[in-house]
């Protein structure tokens, strides 16, 4: 980073306030031909201006206006700037002139910037366009969407994404209605506050991937404002929720009839949601005892292996269906929504009594888990997940039978040191 220039005169608010006012800015050079100026007025706070001369080109002085001097309100290092804040903006704007051969060009919008993005994630085949563009929308334009590239600054972006962590979560909001619904999330909720961390960070690798998308291509001339905007330490801490196999048998008891073969589905097989709304017959393979998941989420099909129990089941729901025939359709014999499965979902819960209710997600993690506690391994559950090995230590490595602990236990042994009791704790 730059050593930032030391000026008496400007370095304080006092020291700019003792100033005489004057149209002039008082000027500090940095280097030949660049400069950042101080204009003292009366009655308000000063303001920041950059100044540019190619002595060897044009020779024309241009002029660009950094912001508010921290005179009367402290600096928030967007609108109001300290002197250091004011050079950092200076040389940020120096850096894109000298980028463009001595030109000045215009700085594009982080709105501009989003859309760029978009299509060419859009290009690459990226599969989750919805997605993005909802987080976009939701939590990128409403508070960067209209600055330029230019004016985003490392504090800018630090605030923007400490702001996410502790705004609550949003929550489907009816069409028609005029506020969007949150999650509440109490002050003492250590897990909320780790989740909604968590997602702050998601959000902000989205506007690094399209900042830097831009920086490649050159419509930014520096990346130094975000690079140096670290995500929040620990909040990707797995916790996963699992049913157990009574929970799970009391889930699809409770499912109504017509959304029941979709619990069932999810937790023989581990498949995602998205995955299995769009089964046909043929993916179905009952001599091998397979389904193919021709279009997951990372891109790749993949081959999911089933046991006795969901052969029989797949076998049963392909009965008597033409090859092209949805797998698991709706009631109507429709394929489902991306969305329906919430509703079915929290009245299946509230009927089996699982409480808090879980999201259709959990019928994945479940299936898996299962397996680490059989003693699969982590590269087997990652094959049948469509995840990466990394992923599925993360969430089941605590579950898998553990050498070093069968080891301690076989080796301590008893102490004798606690009495033996008759009551037995109730299974959950």
């Amino acid at each position: 980073m730059p050593r930032r220039a030391r000026d008496e005169r400007l370095d304080t608010r006092t020291a700019r306030l003792a100033l005489p006012v004057r149209r002039e800015p008082y000027w500090r050079h940095f280097q030949e031909g660049r400069a950042i100026g101080y204009r003292r007025i009366s009655g308000k706070a000063g303001t920041w201006i950059a100044r540019y001369y190619d002595a060897a080109g044009e020779r024309v002085r241009k002029y660009q206006s950094l912001g508010t001097a921290d005179d009367l309100l402290d600096a928030d290092g967007v609108a109001t700037l300290t002197f250091g804040q004011a050079q950092e903006a200076a040389r940020a704007w120096f850096r894109e002139i000298t980028r463009a051969g001595g030109r000045v060009i215009a700085s594009p919008t982080v709105a501009e910037i989003m859309a760029d993005y978009q299509r060419d994630y859009a290009a690459r085949g990226g599969k989750a366009a919805d997605r993005l563009a909802n987080t976009i929308e939701a939590h990128v334009l409403p508070a960067l969407g209209d600055k330029k590239a230019s004016e985003l600054t490392h504090a800018a972006i630090r605030r923007w994404h400490q702001g996410l962590a502790n705004a609550p979560a949003r929550l489907r909001t009816k069409a028609k209605a005029t506020k969007q619904a949150v999650r509440k999330v109490a002050s003492d909720d250590a897990d909320g506050q780790r989740a909604r961390r968590a997602s702050a960070n998601r959000i902000l690798t989205v506007l690094k991937a399209a900042l830097n998308l831009a920086f490649q291509d050159g419509r930014i001339s520096s990346d130094e404002a975000w690079r140096r905007v670290k995500p929040f330490q620990n909040a990707e801490a797995a916790r996963v929720r699992f049913l157990s196999d009574d929970e799970a048998t009391r889930l699809v008891n409770a499912a109504d009839p017509g959304f029941r073969p979709m619990i069932q589905a999810a937790l023989l097989t581990g498949a995602r949601w998205g995955e299995l709304v769009r089964l046909r017959v043929a993916d179905f393979n009952p001599d091998a005892g397979t389904l193919h998941i021709r279009q997951s989420k990372s891109g790749k099909p993949r081959h999911v292996a089933l046991t006795d129990e969901g052969r029989v089941f797949f076998a049963q729901r392909a009965a008597g269906k033409a090859v092209k025939a949805l797998l698991l359709p709706r009631p109507d014999g429709e394929e489902w929504g991306k969305s329906e499965q919430q509703r079915p979902m929290l009245a299946a819960c509230a009927t089996a009594k699982i409480a808090p209710a879980i999201g259709f997600h959990i019928l994945r993690h479940t299936h898996a888990s299962r397996l680490a506690r059989a003693g699969v391994s982590l590269a087997v559950i990652a094959a049948q997940l469509g995840n990466g090995e990394a992923i599925c230590a993360k969430h089941y490595a605590h579950l898998s039978p553990d050498h070093i602990a069968d080891a301690i236990r076989a080796g301590f042994g008893s102490m004798g040191i606690v009495a033996e009791s008759n009551v037995k704790p109730m299974r959950r």
